[in-house]
């Protein structure tokens, strides 16, 4: 991948469809998430699509699935097969994994085998669709593994539109996606890079005081359309964290053309600007 060359780095986009025709989320899942996010375009991209996407727009895009089984009973993709598409896209995907945070030791080897077999560059983590509070000790050797790896750990924090609108959101709990969950792990493993995904409402405030906090945490800017950002996260993002944040979609609910073309409009200050779009992914995903 020739960074140098790129005009941006997403580090928040999901793979819906793999190449067998099979979907991450079910299709009721599937049809709320996309009128939450008023999503009209192709809502299951495969890889290949999702190449090109960001190919054509001189931009790369960091890649993955949610391994869910055990809190929506809905079988996983591939996190493998993912990361060995994404390797034939080496100019434009960076591949993330995903594993069943119940799944004890064996998603342990898991990660290791990801990492070292298929070339996997980070994790994504959504506690509230995964069914599991992150700051349990039960999932600690997950981190400890991905830490000892060197690579990060991406968590879903905040409002999701998985499951919105349904009758108990579908038994999908937000509060395991507070954000101040991820500070004792965080500090607990302080040479592991976390990445707290999505402006956190309704726990803005706690997300920024974690990343102000430890330096080992950055937030992505994803699921959002900048326009609608929290006034404090902007302001935050213009100083204190103006080297922790980084811009992310989360396409294909959103595309990177409309999060783009509504960040233009924000009052970012221009030497910040492609600290967002590329230079903070570039170091925290250790690509310089």
């Amino acid at each position: 991948m020739d960074v140098a060359a790129l005009d941006a780095i997403d580090v928040h986009v999901h793979v819906e469809q793999d190449g067998h025709g099979c979907f991450s989320l079910d299709q009721e899942l599937m049809d709320a998430s996309a009128t939450y996010f008023r999503a009209d375009q192709d809502r299951t991209p495969t890889v290949e699509v999702i190449a090109e996407h960001y190919r054509a727009r001189n931009a790369a895009a960091v890649v993955f699935t949610v391994d869910a089984p055990s809190g929506t009973g809905h079988p996983a993709l591939s996190s493998e097969e993912i990361a060995d598409a994404a390797a034939a896209h080496a100019d434009v995907l960076i591949p993330f994994g995903s594993v069943d945070p119940h799944g004890g030791k064996a998603s342990v080897t898991r990660i290791r085998r990801l990492v070292g077999e298929h070339g996997v560059r980070g994790f994504k983590f959504h506690p509230s669709l995964q069914a599991f509070r992150p700051d349990d000790i039960a999932f600690y050797p997950l981190y400890e593994t991905i830490a000892e790896l060197g690579v990060p750990a991406l968590f879903h924090t905040g409002q999701t539109g998985i499951g919105a609108g349904l009758p108990g959101g579908r038994g999908i709990k937000l509060r395991y996606s507070d954000p101040m969950l991820l500070d004792d792990v965080a500090a607990d493993f302080p040479d592991l890079t976390v990445v707290l995904a999505h402006p956190s409402v309704p726990w803005q405030d706690e997300a920024i005081s974690i990343a102000t906090h430890k330096a080992n945490v950055y937030i992505d800017l994803s699921g959002w359309s900048p326009k609608y950002f929290p006034p404090q996260l902007v302001r935050a993002a213009n100083s204190l964290l103006r080297e922790k944040v980084l811009f992310g979609s989360d396409f294909p609910v959103i595309t990177p053309d409309r999060w783009l073309a509504d960040f233009a409009t924000l009052e970012i200050k221009d030497e910040v600007r492609p600290l967002i779009l590329k230079d903070n992914a570039v170091r925290m995903l250790g690509l310089a």
